[in-house]
């Protein structure tokens, strides 16, 4: 079952977020991090389908600061719109968001994880090592190619982290993988070669379906393990 529910940020924003219900009582809890497209068909069903493993999902729209509503495709104009919107994203400011996605879930009284697409990843990784600034308390985090993430590599996460990564990914380079690598041996990486970025996603040219079963059978067992 799945709804859509309204949150306020601790800055007073009001935001919209997606909910996938399990059937049952819920293993754990689990929030979504878009990539630059909206809370589109795509991460709707990225919530939808851990609902299905008996997680509660929640999806915050962090692009309803700029427009509400947004679910963006992949096509050349929402493209163009999406880059202009991420030239307008300040991480500290979708940081709010995510916290108020993970408050609202966190009141069903299971752990919670925070899994995240591209900049969505980058959020990941960021609500794992500022978690105490916005007092929430991740118990795992998943982090799909996220950008970006070699410079705040040093940052200190409170909990487990995984993160993909596509081998031929044209915007994120070795080096950055290797800065979270060298700063953390203890997080999981995973490499996945002859992939690019957002392999993951079946609704983009790049997806590959052996890396993306792979990485999220990975991501599946990573969770069921941290947060069951």
């Amino acid at each position: 079952m799945s709804e859509w529910v309204n949150l306020k940020a601790a800055d007073g924003h009001e935001l919209s977020a997606y909910v996938a219900k399990p059937v049952g009582e819920p293993i754990g809890a689990l929030v979504v991090i878009q990539e630059i497209f909206g809370v589109n068909p795509s991460i709707q069903h990225v919530a939808d389908s851990y609902a299905k493993e008996g997680f509660l999902a929640i999806a915050p729209a962090i692009f309803d600061r700029f427009e509400r509503g947004l679910e963006l495709t992949y096509g050349e104009d929402d493209m163009k719109r999406a880059f202009e919107l991420y030239g307008k994203l300040d991480p500290a400011v979708q940081l709010l968001d995510v916290a108020a996605a993970f408050k609202h879930v966190k009141a069903a009284g299971k752990k919670v994880g925070v899994l995240g697409y591209c900049y969505g990843g980058l959020l990941t990784w960021l609500s794992t090592t500022r978690a105490k600034a916005l007092q929430i308390q991740p118990d795992a985090g998943v982090g799909y190619y996220a950008g970006g993430i070699g410079k705040v590599a040093a940052e200190e996460p409170v909990c487990p982290v995984a993160l993909h990564f596509g081998a031929d990914d044209d915007h994120i380079g070795s080096d950055q993988v290797n800065a979270v690598r060298n700063a953390h041996p203890e997080v999981e990486i995973f490499l996945y070669e002859g992939v690019g970025h957002a392999f993951a996603n079946p609704d983009r040219p790049s997806y590959n379906a052996e890396a993306a079963k792979l990485a999220d059978e990975r991501s599946l067992a990573f969770l069921k393990k941290h947060l069951g």
